[in-house]
């Protein structure tokens, strides 16, 4: 007799694997079928054996049951992947932060070792001929004031400090500090004294705790044996214990004693600064620079220093008349010949990151593992400083990656020499040479001469602008993602620590940067790419309705999915953008939707931009406003007669002058004047005047706050209901 098995999911299951899981598991117990449909286990034997069914909902929990061990056995597995692979980050990023000033300098040792012992200059880039010219100079020059520092009796006031560092990494700080200052630097090419001076010793100053903390680490590990290391764990648990039982009855104070740990004092501004001027001093006797040799001269080669230091008068402002006498530090032409195209050999301070930054605990407690990391003092209310660091936390760890497809059109532009979709052309503009010796072409002729020279200084500071950011993006163009830790400006505004390749910088990084971690479109999605590339095209496309945005895009399909696969060729209609590598994104992005069977399901990277509000686009609207259109549309611009430089134009004359002028939004932007402000935003100026009423108040005719506080709060609380009467005439809430 045989006994049949049957193996059914519990009444209330829903899931369809479930079932199809148990229907399998049936078919593998039953190998046989018996002609009348019933399921036989095995062959009948002579002894009759008797088989109990089990439970339907027993066999169901032991399916389940394995099931949820094996999702917990992946979920275990995957989560233990992740760690190792956040720690291999971490490593490298440790690796980055405290070994680029050693690797540096170990190159720079190797080149020199090989070049005496091959007796020829290696073939090297322009900039690390240069630096390899420099080297050997400055680091002996260095030595021998480390020397001077440790036997004179009236030490200077950096010596304490100079003999920090070994003279070669010192050397290497120099020389690329000041380079890539000189690269960031004005049009003109010079840099502050003060500021390159602080820089350097900053840089030292870190270099050195970092070389510290190496030193106490390998000693550690070199001098402890595992014995020691035993009792240290004895230790470190027996203080542990301690501690939680502090905690626990609130001895703060006994806590803070117990694991108090020295901290690194530091050097102060002006120490940096001294300690930064003597090594200037020291890298401005000892590099030079050498044209290049006419073999058929018979004339010595001409040498020269590379970097001088001289006092320049430095206005605020482009236009400003009158400015300040500053020290400043310029270097030769030759210097700057090639530093735009060698932008990869430098150090670059404070790469985008590997791994989340650290979480902002305090001032100086946050962002990079070893770089100097500060966060904006924020004065105010315990909770205030809690969003701010939240806020902060939030961004540092937003995922950000390099999207390469349109870096390789950025690639090729720029290889191409550049001059297409806002990058600069990388090709000077010719020197104008003098034809004739009337005294009228001669001053056109000098004219013309610094109108070249002056583009030409330009398109230097732009092209090495470009290299920089570029070389950023190479370097992390192989990264599933990276971080860029923030922090805050004087004004409380947030910005990435990296200054570079990031977000917030101009349409080439943000072209280039992108979401590591996508979402798709949705069901909304694919209209919103759409308003954000209408946004992007611009040219009074965004000032449109969300549906007449809409239908623009919709008109140049044909022109979007052109650029997407042919960028470089055929119409290229990306290039007519106002922010053509933001467009030339989203036009990627969006042929990818369209292409695709299920659009709402495209995975998405893009950073899209929604607008909303009026004036300044705080209150709903069909069309984005803006402050500066409107006056630039108005007739409130303030053009005064040329002739008085007093009168104001008419309301007819200043419609001519807005025509003839090109009068728009950019220009607007940068020569608003109070005035017109003052009659489009009358509430807002007479609040300024009034904070302005109000800081008078404060003070005595000596200059001090009044000695009793309830009279100021009283009279402040009388003036804030006048002028909000005043300005609104609206009842005022007690509260």
């Amino acid at each position: 007799m045989d006994i049949k098995v049957y193996l059914h999911p519990e009444p209330d299951s829903t899931d369809e694997n479930f079932t199809e899981s148990l229907q399998d598991l049936a078919n593998v117990v039953n190998s046989e079928k018996l002609p009348n449909g019933f399921c036989q286990i095995g062959q009948t034997e002579s002894t009759r054996r008797v088989f109990i069914q089990e439970p339907t909902w027993i066999t169901s929990l032991f399916v389940r049951n394995v099931y949820r061990r094996n999702q917990q056995r992946v979920k275990t597995e995957f989560k233990e992947i992740e760690r190792r692979n956040y720690y291999l980050l971490r490593r490298r990023q440790i690796k980055a932060e405290t070994e680029a000033w050693e690797k540096m300098t170990d190159e720079y040792r190797e080149l020199e070792r090989e070049m005496c012992e091959k007796k020829l200059a290696p073939n090297l880039p322009y900039v690390k001929k240069l630096f390899l010219g420099w080297f050997e100079p400055l680091r002996e020059a260095i030595a021998k004031e480390q020397k001077t520092q440790r036997t004179k009796k009236q030490k200077a006031a950096y010596a304490p400090h100079i003999d920090c560092l070994p003279a070669d990494k010192m050397a290497v700080i120099v020389m690329h500090k000041m380079m890539g200052l000189l690269m960031m630097g004005q049009e003109d090419r010079y840099v502050r004294v003060v500021q390159a001076a602080v820089q350097i010793g900053v840089a030292i100053e870190q270099e050195v705790r970092i070389h510290g903390i190496l030193e106490i680490t390998k000693f550690q590990r070199k001098k402890v044996d595992d014995q020691a290391q035993e009792d240290m764990s004895k230790e470190a648990e027996i203080l542990k214990r301690r501690v939680r039982s502090l905690i626990k009855r609130k001895r703060l104070i006994e806590v803070q004693k117990l694991v108090k740990i020295e901290e690194i004092k530091s050097w102060g501004r002006d120490t940096r600064a001294k300690l930064g001027c003597r090594l200037i001093e020291l890298l401005t006797e000892t590099a030079y620079v050498q044209l290049p040799v006419d073999q058929s001269a018979d004339s010595p080669p001409d040498i020269r220093p590379a970097f001088w230091h001289i006092f320049k008068i430095i206005t605020k402002d482009p236009g400003q008349s009158t400015g300040k006498r500053y020290g400043v530090i310029e270097c030769d032409s030759l210097v700057l010949a090639g530093l735009e195209r060698n932008a990869k050999h430098m150090i670059i301070p404070y790469v985008p990151m590997l791994v989340p930054p650290r979480k902002w605990k305090g001032y100086d407690k946050g962002g990079h593992f070893f770089l100097p990391s500060y966060l904006m003092r924020t004065h105010g209310s315990r909770q205030q400083q809690d969003a701010v660091k939240s806020a902060l936390n939030t961004l540092g760890h937003t995922k950000w990656r390099v999207n390469r497809r349109v870096l390789s059109v950025v690639e090729r532009i720029w290889s191409g020499g550049g001059n297409i979709a806002g990058l600069v052309d990388r090709v000077d503009v010719p020197i104008p040479e003098l034809h004739s010796e009337d005294l009228k072409e001669i001053k056109k002729w000098r004219w013309s001469v610094r109108k070249a020279k002056k583009i030409n200084q330009e398109r230097h500071s732009q092209r090495c602008d470009i290299e920089l950011k570029l070389s950023v993006a190479w370097r992390m163009k192989d990264e599933d993602c990276f971080y860029y830790p923030h922090n805050l400006d004087f004004r409380g505004r947030a910005y990435p620590m990296h200054p570079h390749l990031n977000h917030l910088s101009s349409d080439l990084c943000r072209g280039i940067l992108e979401f590591a971690e996508g979402r798709p479109l949705g069901k909304s999605g694919l209209s919103w790419l759409k308003i954000h590339l209408a946004n992007l095209y611009a040219g009074g496309v965004e000032k449109l309705s969300y549906d007449g945005r809409l239908a623009v895009v919709d008109n140049h399909l044909d022109d979007i999915l052109d650029s997407a696969d042919n960028p470089l060729s055929a119409d290229r209609w990306w290039l007519m953008a106002e922010d053509p590598f933001q467009c030339l994104a989203a036009c990627i992005n969006l042929a990818e939707a369209l292409k695709s069977s299920s659009p709402h399901t495209v995975i998405s990277h893009l950073p899209i931009h929604q607008l909303e509000a009026t004036a300044v686009n705080l209150v709903a609207g069909d069309k984005p406003a803006d402050v500066y259109s409107e006056i630039a549309a108005s007739n409130l611009i303030v053009a005064f007669d040329i002739s008085t430089n007093s009168h104001p134009l008419t309301a007819d004359a200043s419609k001519l002058f807005r025509k003839t002028f090109q009068v728009d939004r950019k220009l607007v932007k940068q020569t608003v004047t109070l005035a017109a402000l003052r009659e489009i935003f009358q509430a807002a100026r007479g609040i300024m005047g009034w904070l302005g009423d109000c800081a008078k108040g404060c003070m005595t005719p000596s200059g001090h706050m009044h000695a009793t506080l309830t009279i100021y709060v009283d009279e402040m609380n009388r003036i804030l209901r006048e002028k909000f009467v005043e300005l609104y005439s609206m009842p005022i809430l007690e509260n």
